[in-house]
């Protein structure tokens, strides 16, 4: 079975910084996602360097994304660079948070 970009963002829609409601591709934290013979390679950033969440979160994305048929392994590669500010978030969540 084909695995597409439109699920693992569907998954990753159920991800959620547990100190932000807001999930975190309307975040803007999702950079990239490459998938390749059932594997998913997840580029992404946090709101802050310092985030004391990063394992929590980097796990609940690994967990959520397994669970599409078809996906052998999910790799998520934290990354700094471009460094995550409100603008990245989409209007939807800017609206939610009052932004």
């Amino acid at each position: 079975m084909q695995i597409t970009k439109k699920q693992v963002l569907e998954k990753l829609k159920q991800c959620y910084d547990p100190e932000i409601p807001v999930n975190i591709v309307d975040l803007g934290l999702v950079y990239d996602i490459q998938i390749k013979d059932g594997n998913v390679f997840i580029k992404m950033t946090l709101t802050s360097i310092g985030c004391p969440l990063y394992g929590v979160i980097s796990e609940d994305v690994k967990n959520k994304v397994k669970l599409i048929k078809g996906v052998k392994n999910v790799d998520v590669e934290i990354v700094w660079d471009p460094p995550w500010s409100l603008e990245k978030m989409s209007k939807n969540a800017r609206q939610q948070l009052g932004i």
